[in-house]
């Protein structure tokens, strides 16, 4: 409950949420003085739920998602007309409409969030038209209104790249803080969620790449690389001494590090002139001759201030004409490819397939959405009250892939739809007004609603279900045939959203031994591909790195967000309790960070090659990814390729490094901390085993009942 109703600290967009509003008044408008109040019902839905796709997370324009959310509703309104005369055709067309809306998760949280709201659209609009050519007139006033606000998104465009522009900034900012905290606790942990945004954000279509400001093209690959050389240089292990003038001239470069990267952060996001701070200019002066640090402390420093001036140049160039210079290093590098609205139907249909199977929480959603909907369907068609379709609405716009979003859904639905509902009652009461009336009350809640979007989902809710009351007064429906109706259906929906969960759950407390595995197999690639580069230090071993990389951040990512979502369930833990999985979670981001420490030091084609590297790298790859199989089946895992290969290196120690060495040896603690995580106990494998044993007995007598009279039979 708490969830559900939470205030969200973000910062408010009233210039978007007035445009978008504006797109609602026009449609309504134009509708009352040409046609009727059913059309102008049917023109707000579009353009309301265009209006309100474009305030979902999505780097493509604005104005290509509201076309696509204004063509789905008119679609599903039409195709829904056309088999609504009889139960026995609607039914079977709301399942699967439900359930393709349920898969549309599987490409993105933009798309199942649009694709549900085609299904409210169907529910709804099917009742206002009277005849085929209506109801196609209908569909095509409801896509009338996807246009409207595409073109005054066209026509008024507020912050162009603006949300690419925030996901660049934040990736330095949240590398400016990293190095913040580093001054003070040298093995501070980095969240690299904004780093991955702001990946996704450059992935840009061909049109889009001939128009992105040039400031947006380099800084991404600068923030990946000063990264690991903050981490470096602050490390007492492989960086600056733990004291001493090396640790306190550490900390000064630090702080000049994120004075310098908040300052190109708030360039890019705002579109103003670089500002540093003099004192900051004067500490990345590094001096030869009298510099406190020495060794690789004193190369990461190098490194630091060369990157940073990189920086600084790119953010700099996006305030004057010209194209931002290209890092080195990254001349024959393209830009990240996003596909176009066609060629993204393959993608989709990939993304799709690869969902359909049983264990699948995507596929589990969909089937509980078809569900929801024809029983929510159903039994509000047998209720003796009005607006029956508003109960599978409820369910459906609900409804989330994972428990604990549903249900925080479910209180922040209700509690905003009888606040809302109040709200216009008495409004209504007081003002007793007209269709023009109500229509201007709608276009202000639609407004409020588009302006709350991003604090709270109860908090939108409640002006959502005045712009609801107000369409529906516009339309002839008296507030007392709507009110009682409206919360009535609201809490069945909502109860059969939550009973759904309940009756087909797709628990991500089971699937945490998977992804443990998975985020160890990737952290092994990842530190292989870093000990070859040492070996060997050339293009393809820089590619292999990166490649890597990025897939363990997209491992990590994934076992985030089953550990949160595990952590919200009321199930227990199977495998791996959730003590264990946070332990192994903090070995795992010490695993990852050694690796990363390595990044930062990788020599230079010109520079000493490591041998003993590549033998390291062999076992370290070796060991993982055995150890991944034994933790998906609950066995303890073995380092013994490991700790070999390292007894070697320290065999051969005088020819190889001594600081890859001992990050090496931080790789290997982190390996055994994981192992201390996961492993169990000789007794907890006995009773594991005996239930084992009981589990196979069962299942074999069952077998042999159900057998029998086959045989006897036969």
């Amino acid at each position: 409950m708490r969830s559900g109703l939470k205030i969200e600290e973000t910062r408010l967009e009233p210039l978007l949420a007035l445009r978008a509003a504006v797109g609602v008044a026009i449609v309504i408008g134009s509708a009352l003085w040409l046609v009727s109040p059913a059309y102008a019902a049917s023109a707000a839905l579009g353009a309301y739920s265009a209006g309100g796709a474009t305030f979902q997370r999505n780097w493509r324009p604005r104005k290509v998602v509201a076309l696509g959310a204004g063509a789905g509703l008119a679609l599903s309104t039409f195709v829904g007309y056309l088999a609504a005369g009889r139960l026995v055709t609607f039914l079977p067309l709301l399942a699967v409409w439900a359930f393709a809306a349920g898969m549309a998760w599987a490409v993105g949280s933009t798309a199942g969030i649009v694709a549900a709201t085609t299904v409210g659209g169907m529910l709804v609009t099917i009742t206002l038209p009277t005849s085929i050519g209506r109801a196609l007139e209908h569909a095509g006033v409801i896509a009338l209104g996807g246009v409207t606000q595409a073109v005054l998104i066209l026509l008024f465009p507020i912050r162009r790249w603006g949300a690419h522009r925030d996901a660049l900034a934040d990736a330095l900012a949240a590398v400016a803080d990293y190095a913040r905290r580093l001054r003070h606790d040298p093995t501070a942990p980095f969240d690299p969620e904004p780093l991955m945004t702001a990946r996704d954000a450059a992935a840009v279509t061909p049109s889009q790449a001939r128009t992105r400001p040039p400031v947006l093209h380099g800084p991404r690959g600068l923030a990946e690389r000063i990264r690991p050389v903050v981490a470096a240089l602050a490390d007492p292990d492989v960086g600056a001494p733990a004291e001493g003038p090396g640790r306190d001239r550490a900390r000064e470069l630090l702080d000049a590090a994120a004075d310098v990267l908040d300052a190109a952060a708030r360039s890019i996001r705002r579109g103003t002139p670089v500002e540093v701070r003099p004192e900051s200019t004067d500490v990345l002066c590094v001096d030869e001759e009298h510099d406190m640090l020495e060794g690789p402390a004193r190369r990461a420093a190098e490194r630091l201030v060369e990157l940073l001036g990189e920086a600084l140049e790119i953010a700099g160039s996006g305030c004057a004409p010209g194209r931002a210079p290209t890092p080195p290093g990254l001349a024959g590098a393209q830009f990240l490819v996003r596909p176009t609205m066609l060629r993204l139907v393959p993608v989709v249909v990939r993304a799709v397939r690869r969902e359909l199977r049983r264990d699948s929480p995507v596929f589990r959603h969909g089937v509980r959405l078809a569900a929801v909907a024809t029983l929510g369907y159903l039994i509000a068609a047998r209720l003796p009250l009005g607006h029956g379709y508003w109960a599978p609405i409820v369910s459906v716009m609900v409804m989330r892939p994972d428990f604990h979003r549903t249900y925080a859904r479910v209180v922040a639905r209700l509690a905003g739809t009888l606040a809302g509902v109040a709200l216009a009652t008495g409004m209504v009461r007081v003002l007793a007004p007209d269709a023009h009336v109500f229509g201007a009350l709608a276009v202000v809640s639609a407004g409020l609603s588009y302006m709350l979007n991003r604090t709270g989902y109860a908090y939108s809710q409640c002006f959502t279900a005045a712009y609801v009351v107000f369409l529906l007064g516009m339309d002839g429906q008296v507030w007392e045939q709507t009110v009682p109706e409206r919360v009535v259906l609201t809490l069945l929906g909502g109860a059969l959203a939550m009973l759904a969960y309940v009756v087909f759950p797709a628990w991500e407390t089971p699937r945490l031994p998977g992804r443990l595995a998975d985020w160890l197999a990737a952290n092994g690639r990842y530190a292989a591909a870093v000990l070859r580069d040492y070996a060997e230090p050339t293009w393809e071993h820089h590619t292999d790195m990166r490649q890597a990389l990025l897939e363990s951040r997209e491992a990590r990512a994934a076992w985030q967000e089953a550990y949160d979502r595990a952590r919200q369930e009321p199930v227990r833990p199977r495998g791996l309790t959730l003590r264990e999985a946070q332990e192994a979670q903090e070995a795992l981001k010490g695993f990852g960070r050694a690796a990363m420490l390595m990044e930062g030091h990788v020599p230079s084609a010109d520079s000493r090659f490591v041998p003993e590297s590549e033998r390291f790298a062999e076992a370290l790859e070796t060991d993982t990814a055995k150890a991944a199989i034994a933790v998906r089946e609950h066995r303890n895992p073995d380092w013994g390729r490991v700790e070999e290969a390292l007894r070697a290196w320290e065999d051969a120690a005088g020819n190889g490094s001594p600081v890859v060495r001992r990050e090496a040896e931080l790789q290997k603690r982190a390996l055994e901390d994981l192992a201390t995580a996961v492993s169990r106990t000789p007794l907890e494998r006995d009773v594991g085993s005996a239930r084992e044993d009981q589990r196979v007995r069962a299942a074999a007598a069952a077998e042999d009942d159900e057998s029998g009279p086959v045989h006897r039979g036969g």
